[in-house]
């Protein structure tokens, strides 16, 4: 089946009809599993902007979360206030009152360290250590995989490696969410979009990224860059 994935959260801006604010969510339909990744900054914008794209809350069956800063789990105590039915998955150092919110509204709390198969062909990357510990997440589609990430903290780079170590028959079809290069000067921007270039086949970078990093992605990729932000649908066959 077709994956269907749209960015729910983003500062960037696609469709008009969509509030954009500092953070990311994104909604993913796997065919079998309806995930949400990140939850945003403010639950108020991460649902009326689903309901906006006419996606309903309640059939989400797992939330994935990337790290426990409040611009990606914000919205989650709004959401699971419509849908605590839900496996919650977030990394090993994810704070106890996160924990705590998780566990209070009725959701399963599901602790992630080492690289896991949590979904049928649906990965965790595990929790990449660093400064800002962070998770990434994986989907294995026949002879391609799909990495969407958070902030990348741990670095863009590193986490694509580690999860082409585990597949290193594969291609990376597409790499997506916030890259965290916003603060980088642009020697250092070329570095990683140098090292990306030999390791995936297209990119969507936002959230974090950066305007002037985008750009240069844009001019790198050309056609293999793919333009996105909050309202963006991806349908991916």
């Amino acid at each position: 089946m077709n994956l269907k994935l749209t960015i729910l959260y983003d500062n960037n801006p696609f469709k008009k009809k969509l509030q954009t604010d500092w953070g990311f969510a994104s909604f993913i339909d796997t065919g079998k599993n309806k995930i949400l990744f990140d939850t945003g900054d403010n639950g108020e914008i991460l649902l009326s902007n689903m309901a906006k794209l006419g996606i309903d809350p309640k059939i989400i069956d797992t939330v994935f979360l990337s790290h426990f800063h409040h611009d990606h789990t914000g919205g989650l105590k709004e959401f699971l206030k419509i849908n605590s039915n839900v496996n919650v998955y977030f990394p090993q150092s994810f704070p106890l009152e996160l924990i705590k919110l998780i566990k209070e509204s009725g959701a399963n709390p599901i602790t992630i360290s080492d690289f896991t198969e949590i979904l049928p062909d649906v990965f965790s990357s595990g929790e990449i250590k660093a400064a800002i510990p962070e998770q990434s997440l994986v989907i294995r589609r026949p002879n391609e995989l799909i990495i969407i990430t958070g902030c990348a903290h741990p670095g863009i780079v590193r986490i694509v490696q580690k999860i082409k170590d585990k597949f290193p028959d594969e291609l990376i079809y597409i790499i997506l969410g916030g890259f965290h290069l916003h603060k980088l000067n642009e020697n250092e921007i070329n570095d990683v979009i140098k090292k990306l270039y030999e390791m995936v086949i297209s990119v969507a970078p936002t959230h974090c990224t950066g305007d002037a990093a985008r750009e240069m992605f844009k001019n790198a990729f050309d056609t293999d860059y793919v333009e996105t932000g909050v309202g963006k649908n991806f349908i991916i066959k």
